[in-house]
């Protein structure tokens, strides 16, 4: 079964997972993509293309709508869903996709586990958080770097200094928990709630602006 879940997590507010086991046929027999759809997709290749396709097809089982909602991107590439009230936010990892659904700022983020973590940590990680690492390191450094990447997507803007800009509360590592954050940059400030699942080998996580 390749849709692993669909959950409300609280109203109006859905989040999904899939674990992407078909061949491209698969979503686009299932799908009439638009001529921007179509365009798009042929600027994407490799394997990025299937989880293009994963995530769009992905968002329509969850809306629950009968006519699929488009999506869009705006001028900064944020995607948006077409005609609908609705917020989202979409990631890929290997062979999942995740998405949520929110009538607020949302943001999501799935990672599969990799070592090689540590090489990049410098870049994202502010001192306070680095001081949190317990014995866990490698998880809990993917769930920093997941909460930052969905803060991140949440904003939607581009041009953030993932240290200066994106503050996350430091926590204690858990498989299953949440945190605080914040998007600070200019006048802008907005604040979430950071919820981190590890499943497996992947971290899932996600940010609700409060």
């Amino acid at each position: 079964m390749p849709l692993l879940f669909i959950k409300e997590i609280a109203e109006q507010t859905h989040l999904a997972l899939w674990n992407i086991v078909e061949d491209e046929h698969f979503f686009t027999k299932k799908m009439t993509l638009t001529e921007s759809e179509t365009e798009r997709l042929g600027q994407i290749k490799g394997g990025r293309r299937l989880e293009w396709l994963a995530g769009r097809w992905l968002i329509h089982e969850m809306s629950g709508a009968t006519q699929r909602l488009i999506c869009a991107a705006d001028k900064y590439g944020k995607p948006h869903l077409v005609n609908s009230p609705l917020e989202m936010s979409l990631s890929h990892s290997n062979e999942v996709a995740a998405a949520i659904l929110a009538p607020q700022s949302v943001g999501i983020d799935v990672q599969k586990l990799v070592a090689k973590i540590e090489r990049i940590a410098h870049k994202y990680m502010r001192e306070p958080e680095f001081e949190s690492l317990g014995e866990y390191r490698i998880e809990h450094l993917h769930i920093y770097w997941g909460a930052k990447e969905a803060l991140y997507k949440a904003y939607g803007r581009r041009e953030l200094d993932f240290r200066k800009h994106i503050l996350i509360e430091p926590f204690d590592y858990q498989e299953n928990g949440m945190t605080t954050g914040r998007v600070v940059k200019d006048d802008f400030e907005a604040n979430y709630r950071i919820y981190f699942e590890k499943m497996d080998e992947y971290v899932l996580v996600y940010a609700i602006e409060n």
